[in-house]
Parts: C-alpha cells; sequence; structure tokens
C-alpha cells in the first residue's frame, strides 16, 4: 500500500477530520508552505535522525532547523546526525524521499517534536508524496502518535557573504 493511502486509511480509523489536498511538486517544506498557502510554522517538515540508539523522527516547523546540540541534550544521545537519502528510502520505501508524513509511530520509531508546532491549531504535512498534504488538528495528531514534544529546533537565519 502506498504511503499516502496507508496514512488516510490509518487517519479515517481513528476517525481524525482531516483536509487532504494536492498541489504542484514542492520537494521542501517551505515550498509546500508556499503553494499551499500556508505560514511556514504551520507546515511540519519531517527529519530522519541517526542517535546512539537508532533512528529518531523529528518533526518541525517548515521555517526551522534542527539544533543538533539542543537535541542530543533533549535525547541523550552523545552523538547524533542526519539520516542518508539512501538509510531514508530503506526505511519510508512505501513514500517518496523525503515526503514521509510525520507519523513514526507507523514506522516503529519515536517521534519528537518541536514544542514550538503545538502553539498553532492545526499542521499540514507531506502525505508520501511531493503532492499529497494532509491538514489536520494538532491535537488530533498528537493524540494518534504520542509525540514527545521538546524544544530541538531553531529558526533559519540568513547568511549573508559580506
Amino acid at each position: 500500500m502506498e504511503c499516502s493511502d496507508r496514512l488516510r486509511k490509518f487517519l479515517d480509523d481513528n476517525n481524525v477530520q482531516y483536509t487532504h489536498t494536492v498541489h504542484p511538486l514542492a520537494y521542501t517544506a517551505r515550498e509546500v508552505a508556499s503553494v499551499e498557502h500556508l505560514p511556514q510554522r504551520e507546515v511540519a517538515k519531517t527529519v530522519i535522525v541517526w542517535g546512539d540508539n537508532g533512528y529518531h523522527m523529528v518533526v518541525l516547523p517548515a521555517n526551522e532547523v534542527v539544533d543538533f546540540q539542543e537535541l542530543r541534550a533533549a535525547l541523550g544521545l552523545s552523538h547524533a546526525r542526519l539520516a542518508t537519502e539512501q538509510e531514508i528510502g530503506q526505511l519510508f520505501g512505501d513514500c517518496d524521499l523525503g515526503a514521509m508524513p510525520p507519523f513514526g509511530n507507523l514506522y516503529g520509531m519515536p517521534v519528537y517534536v518541536d514544542s514550538s508546532l503545538a502553539r498553532d491549531e492545526r499542521i499540514a504535512f507531506n502525505a508520501g508524496t511531493h503532492r499529497d498534504v494532509i491538514h489536520m488538528r494538532f491535537e488530533d495528531y498528537k493524540r494518534l502518535v504520542s509525540p514527545i514534544l521538546v524544544p530541538i529546533a531553531r529558526e533559519i537565519t540568513m547568511q549573508h557573504g559580506w
């Protein structure tokens, strides 16, 4: 079963109200926010990290990046790195590369959500492809996934070359 179908079946089976939209190809969470006409803080991006004891799913707003110092401290890891594209492809073989939804529970993976995502009532995220997006209440997401809310991200700062 494709990731998008699997995710929607999971949401339907759990009686969750959500909206499924399809948009032109968008590869980054920031691009998704743009084509969906949403603030970047409401679009959740999924990042896979390898740490001391395996893979971890980290979910943060589109306008933020993982703060690895905070991540290691929050998860009690001595080291952590981004998963490679090859690792992600193996872990999420039913999803387009980089379009996995923030549902680590469907893949046997712990989920850590940056606490800033909990500030908004709704979130949107890739549903397994670079065209499909699910919009739902954050409280429903929290109930279904049981993520650990931790401050693990920082805002993207623009770098100037001068």
